[in-house]
């Protein structure tokens, strides 16, 4: 593993999506501790895509157009769902100051927002044989792997630490917390709809 690799992996974790934009929004609800645990869920779908891509079964998800559509769907309709939570201030969805959650039921919603994006699978299946030598087996490819979810929860626990930090500030603020939520539920409502647009 190379630090071309790391910073590569870096620059992919740390351009706004989903993960991104999951992670703000819980820290900003519940604090640094929500944050933290939705780093987690993020980073666990990561790992499991990972999996599915080193196990073959993304070329499989490429081949089967059926498949892939009904995932990708799915997890239009639930970034769709999120945006008018966010949007309506509804219960573990709002981004103002919330009862604490559970951390099974953040890391749940992070894992599961991420997994229903089926284009993860394939973008491993395209990102991490550019960093593999001629002949390198599995313990290489596992190491690649580890490496970007490492880089992954890393990357996402900073944004927490980030939106931690200015938390205060923007809950003083009623006009700011307004223009939050209308931008998260923006955020997501347009990852919906580029993941509608998106193609196998």
């Amino acid at each position: 593993m190379t630090w071309d690799y790391l910073l590569t992996a870096f620059i992919v974790c740390v351009s706004p999506g989903i993960g991104v934009v999951f992670t703000l929004s819980s820290t900003l609800g519940g604090g640094l501790r929500a944050g933290f645990w939705a780093a987690i869920g993020c980073t666990v779908a990561s790992v499991v895509h990972l999996i599915v891509a080193m196990a073959g079964l993304a070329a499989v998800l490429h081949t089967s157009a059926v498949l892939f559509q009904a995932i990708k769907f799915a997890g239009v309709l639930y970034l769709l769902w999120m945006a008018w939570a966010v949007l309506n201030d509804r219960g573990g969805l709002s981004v103002g100051p919330a009862a604490p959650q559970s951390a099974r039921r953040i890391v749940w919603r992070g894992a599961l927002l991420n997994l229903l994006n089926p284009k993860l699978p394939l973008f491993f299946v395209a990102f991490l044989p550019q960093f593999l030598e001629p002949g390198a087996g599995t313990r290489a490819l596992m190491e690649l792997g580890f490496g970007f979810s490492v880089v992954t929860f890393v990357t996402f626990l900073g944004y927490a630490f980030v939106a931690a930090g200015g938390r205060n500030a923007l809950l003083a603020s009623e006009t700011a917390m307004a223009w939050m939520r209308r931008a998260f539920a923006a955020s997501f409502a347009a990852l919906g709809l580029k993941l509608a647009l998106a193609r196998a």
